[in-house]
């Protein structure tokens, strides 16, 4: 046999067996086909059934979709992540998720002692600890500084273009998620400190801070600042610079602390500039469904709704009028998104509880609720839209309840 009619048959050889392999699986009994009763037929393949199975009101969409949305689903998962010498980040920017012209996020784990570099932005940076402990620290225009602690479901704010510094304390550092009021954000467009000073000449530095120039000679690389690793800090009191004025304004809030809206379905907390003065343009709310609950029926009719899930599975369904609606499955990581005005749910198809954060390019959360809407229209109005019965127009509640239980 020559080599090249052996490579012929090797190649033969593979494509048959990964093709009996793919046309085994893809009839296996618990892989899910894009078939309904009547409609739809097998996939033989070649498919990624692990998506498939992640993703089932995509593969087989609700009778009730219809119509052409763009896409309002991104996983962090499949957002490249960039390693340091003291932690990690990735984002989803408009890049990632196009629709996500108003909000992009940031998820970034901290070892401990591990410090994100000082640095400031154009954007306003709003922040939800998800996992350990970290201390913060900024200084405002007047002046006036800020140096605190913070741990799980507690949330920061700085106001664009005032510096600040990320440090992850003891014992296993921390993981947060960051919210920046601009879709375009793009981390690599961070105003770094290190990378300032290696970009002024040392004559400048010197003039400006009052000493010899030669005191610059030491300047770190900026590659080697971004996240790396210091001490972990000792405490607060350790870090107060003596004849300091604090800022006026907490850039701290205890958001899962703070009193939950309750309904049947499970919990609401709100936080905004009512309650959080400092968060100017994010407005946010923490949700929880319990299994088989639903996020009411609503929409915002202030802005569009940059969504994080943090734990749990569920689906959205969103409405964009016009007989265009959509569904979409998350899971833990992944974010989603709702355009200004449409009206959608959300869904825990899972056994454990749902949570996830909502947030704004506002200052203050709004939502109009669909069934208390009916609820203060005239009885005659409503049913002569929609054909109510006595039942129904009963069972229409006058108070929101953000959301409902699955029973």
């Amino acid at each position: 046999m020559t080599i090249f009619n052996r490579r012929d048959a090797l190649v033969t050889l593979t494509a048959g067996s990964i093709a009996a392999a793919a046309s085994s699986k893809a009839f296996a009994a618990d892989v899910p086909q894009p078939r309904r009763a009547g409609a739809g037929g097998d996939d033989p393949g070649p498919r990624n059934v692990g998506r498939d199975i992640q993703n089932p009101d995509i593969l087989n969409q609700p009778i009730t979709d219809a119509g052409t949305l763009p896409n309002l689903r991104f996983s962090f998962a499949d957002a490249p992540t960039k390693e340091y010498p003291a932690g990690w980040t990735r984002q989803i920017t408009i890049r990632e998720l196009g629709i996500s012209k108003s909000i992009a996020g940031v998820d970034m784990r901290l070892n401990a002692g591990g410090m994100r570099e000082l640095h400031w932005h154009k954007e306003g940076e709003w922040a939800f600890m998800l996992y350990g402990n970290a201390r913060i620290t900024a200084v405002d225009a007047d002046g006036k500084n800020f140096v605190g602690d913070l741990g799980p479901g507690d949330i920061w704010y700085f106001p664009s273009g005032i510096p600040h510094s990320i440090q992850g304390l003891g014992p296993d550092g921390c993981e947060f998620l960051l919210v920046f009021d601009d879709g375009s954000f793009d981390e690599d467009s961070t105003f770094v400190v290190s990378d300032w000073f290696k970009h002024v000449p040392k004559s400048v530095l010197g003039k400006n801070f009052g000493i010899a120039e030669t005191h610059f000679n030491s300047l770190p690389s900026p590659s080697e600042r971004y996240i790396f690793p210091l001490p972990i800090p000792g405490s607060l009191k350790s870090d107060e610079i003596a004849g300091a004025t604090a800022v006026s304004s907490g850039l701290v809030h205890r958001m899962s602390a703070q009193e939950p809206i309750k309904s049947s379905g499970g919990t609401v907390r709100i936080a905004d500039s009512k309650n959080f003065p400092v968060s100017k343009t994010i407005a946010a709310a923490l949700v929880e469904i319990e299994p088989g609950g639903l996020r009411e029926l609503h929409w915002h009719p202030n802005t569009d709704e940059w969504q994080y899930y943090i734990e749990g599975v569920g689906r959205m369904g969103v409405f964009a009028a016009n007989g265009h609606s959509r569904t979409f499955d998350f899971a833990a990581g992944d974010v989603g998104y709702v355009p200004f005005a449409m009206g959608h749910y959300i869904e825990n198809t899972g056994d454990t509880p749902l949570r996830f954060l909502e947030m704004f390019k506002s200052d203050h959360y709004a939502d109009v609720s669909l069934n208390q809407w009916l609820a203060l229209t005239p009885p005659e109005v409503v049913s002569g839209h929609l054909n109510f019965d006595a039942a129904t127009m009963a069972a229409l509640k006058k108070n929101k309840e953000p959301v409902v239980s699955g029973g």
